[in-house]
């Protein structure tokens, strides 16, 4: 056999190798800066627990996209390649919902009754502006059950860009939020405490309709705490999470002590708490004003003992939601928004994962927060302007302050706390004190648990039309949605997140933009640049050529 054969079937059989090794062997590697692509231990684990087809349409497709939102596109579509490589159970389809004219309004309707609400888009090119609609959102179906996935993450005031780079972050946080839902279905239970008073079932519906997709939730009350206290912490510690939503009416101390007792056994809690009884609604009347009061439900000590306090002030700021108004009289009255600094607006810049890239969040007679020197480790969620003044009471709210020109000097007690996350081992309200009642076993010190407390119960209300809940946070004077929803399911997710997928918010991703009113300005400079200079370039090399070649052949 001659050498040069030798060298073929070498050739050959390496070739063959490689490829053999290269079927075998599969790694992807991420070369991005901020590991974008690198899905993180609880994606990963929702992603291999697929053992089914999972179909994801998602409706990112279409002629006249601005090139902000093919930026998102393109980040979707690698992102479930990622998945697709990790899981082949995990299939994709980009689908343009409105590829067909002829029918286009009836198809916009059938997914807005689905709840896929369509975004209007300014596109700019040649520097003409138009509008375009797209549908940013995917359906996964698995085992005949289809959940929904937003894929635009809106805050309010952002840009296009602001808007896209938000929603990349956001990118596997909603589809590994969505996939789990599938996959992993329901097992912690929420109890929604009632019997103080607390906020009824229509202004608690959007919120609880939300949070039903990932627990199970009960009512619960502590009216039993009376006659079989035991028995009734007995049935309270079955639950996971109690929510406490606007209480108005005091708890007894042997409901306290149930309360304690639950979270000294791991029980967690979010708290929504008023320590001021006063309501938009009381000023609609023919004065247009009304009294704030201090509002006592008995909690005072034992959430001091846990660290916190909250003050029976008012929180009034100039950066607030406005208040709709009636001007004028009989048929020449209008309805206008007016500045009402008794609701104000947080605009958090925190990193925690339950408040990261949150929109803007709207309270109402919200009251402030202090935190006190303990154990645990305190984590101030939300908080409000740095010009905000608190009021004391009692005091009268009218409606004639809209009409008032506010004095900045007055809003001098900077940032106040309005929500704080507690976290550690608990410390018992009732340690050396006398119980309202004897346990079979009391602990003075809890196993390491979380509690949230948040002084405002408006927080957690949607408002009700006609009997008609609406979604929590949207203002159907302006038109805005505020993040109030997001931030209490993150609280939720957060306080019986066990597997750590809402850490994934807090993943940062950079994605770098066109300027486009750069590109606009200096568009014929680059046009002229990439059509003369190759024709100059040919036309120096071709004389250049003939040059060199005519002293050649003439020497």
């Amino acid at each position: 056999m001659s050498k040069n054969l030798k060298h073929i079937i070498l050739i050959i059989g390496g070739i063959l190798a490689l490829n053999l090794a290269g079927n075998t062997v599969y790694k992807r590697f991420d070369l991005t800066q901020d590991q974008r692509y690198t899905l993180s231990s609880a994606t990963q684990q929702i992603v291999a627990d697929v053992n089914s087809p999972v179909i994801i349409d998602v409706f990112l497709e279409g002629e006249g996209f601005p090139s902000e939102f093919r930026r998102l596109q393109t980040e979707t579509k690698q992102l479930l390649e990622e998945f697709y490589a990790q899981n082949s159970n995990i299939k994709f389809n980009f689908i343009n919902p409105l590829e067909q004219e002829a029918n286009r309004d009836q198809v916009i309707q059938q997914l807005n009754n689905r709840g896929l609400t369509p975004m209007q888009l300014t596109v700019q090119e040649n520097g003409k502006s138009s509008q375009e609609i797209i549908f940013p959102w995917a359906l996964a179906s698995y085992n005949d059950v289809t959940v929904k996935i937003p894929l635009v993450k809106n805050k309010l005031g952002a840009s296009q860009q602001e808007l896209v780079t938000n929603s990349v972050q956001h990118l596997e946080y909603a589809f590994a939020d969505g996939l789990g839902k599938l996959v992993h279905g329901k097992s912690k239970k929420i109890a929604i405490l009632k019997g103080n008073g607390e906020l009824e079932d229509q202004y608690l519906a959007d919120f609880l309709t939300t949070i039903k997709d990932y627990y199970f939730l009960a009512p619960f009350t502590l009216d039993s705490v009376a006659s079989q206290p035991e028995n009734t912490l007995k049935k309270l510690q079955a639950y996971d999470l109690i929510i406490a939503a606007k209480p108005t009416e005091a708890f007894s101390e042997k409901e306290k002590l149930v309360l304690d007792q639950y979270t000294m056994n791991g029980g967690k809690s979010l708290w929504l708490i008023d320590a001021v009884a006063m309501e938009k609604d009381s000023l609609y009347n023919e004065e247009g004003r009304s009294i704030a009061l201090a509002r006592d439900l008995n909690l005072t000590d034992m959430f001091f003992k846990y660290g916190v306090r909250i003050n029976p002030y008012l929180v009034a700021t100039p950066y607030s939601a406005p208040i709709t108004l009636a001007i004028g009289e009989g048929s020449d009255s209008q309805f206008q928004n007016v500045r009402w600094p008794y609701s104000p607006l947080v605009n958090t810049t925190n990193t925690h994962p339950i408040v990261n890239n949150v929109n803007i969040l709207k309270f109402d007679f919200a009251n402030p927060i202090d935190t006190l020197k303990n154990s645990l480790e305190k984590t101030i969620l939300l908080e409000s302007a740095k010009l905000t003044k608190l009021e004391g009471t009692p005091r009268e709210i009218s409606l004639d302050i809209v009409t008032q020109e506010p004095n900045p000097k007055e809003f001098n007690k900077g940032s106040q706390p309005l929500a704080v996350l507690l976290e550690g081992e608990f410390t018992s309200a009732y340690k050396n004190r006398i119980k309202p009642f004897k346990l079979a076993s009391n602990k003075d010190l809890s196993a390491t648990t979380k509690m949230i407390v948040i002084a405002d119960g408006d927080l957690i209300k949607n408002d009700v039309i006609k009997n008609v809940p609406q979604e929590l946070g949207f203002d159907r004077w302006t038109g805005q949605l505020f993040g109030n929803k997001e931030f209490l399911l993150n609280s939720v997710n957060y306080l019986l997140d066990d597997n750590g997928l809402i850490n994934i918010r807090s993943k940062e991703i950079k994605v770098a933009f066109l300027n486009h009113e750069k590109i606009a300005a200096s568009k014929l400079s680059w046009q002229l640049l990439n059509t003369l200079v190759p024709i100059l370039l040919l036309t120096l090399f071709g004389l250049t050529f003939n040059y060199l070649r005519k002293n050649k052949y003439t020497s």
